[in-house]
């Protein structure tokens, strides 16, 4: 965990989002694209490709399986740097880390000194706002953290960011 009295400079401020493919995550693109245009700041997407379930498989198969899953992530990154590049002008830095969601995450942002809030929407369905959501309010995180509604309009999300 880094202290929080860490600067870090309103030019470099990047808005973290964690791009896994659900709804909520366009809105938190949306979101952290406006206020990173608005701020002078940059927008990092970061992809996470959860370890292989190795019960059975061959060490070729889980090979394949990892680039497929590589390939696909880098696919997803580079149409969502796209429209973030199309919504708000700004190129944003893609990560793709493999590993577990919520330690790769932690492990990101303590790398990175520059990131300085993490964007979320909660989910909007019956299941509760998400397990990323849920995971980290329920423990102390090491950056600010932005929890957007799920459902927010674009006029809403262009209002508030």
């Amino acid at each position: 965990m880094r202290p929080m009295s860490e600067p870090t400079t309103a030019k470099h401020r990047k808005f973290l989002v964690v791009a896994d493919g659900t709804p909520e995550s366009e809105v938190a693109i949306h979101f952290a694209s406006l206020r990173a245009l608005h701020t002078d700041g940059v927008v990092t997407l970061l992809a996470v490709i959860p370890p292989a379930d190795s019960a059975g498989q061959w060490l070729g198969v889980q090979n394949l399986m990892r680039e497929e899953a590589r390939a696909e992530a880098e696919s997803v990154l580079h149409k969502l740097a796209a429209h973030v590049n199309d919504y708000a002008g700004i190129k944003p830095e893609l990560v793709i880390r493999d590993g577990l969601l919520s330690e790769e995450l932690h492990k990101f942002i303590s790398e990175d000194k520059d990131i300085a809030i993490l964007v979320l929407a909660a989910g909007t369905g019956k299941e509760g706002p998400g397990p990323l959501v849920s995971t980290i309010g329920g423990k102390g995180f090491p950056i600010p953290v932005t929890v957007v509604p799920g459902d927010l309009t674009e006029e809403a999300i262009r209002a508030l960011a």
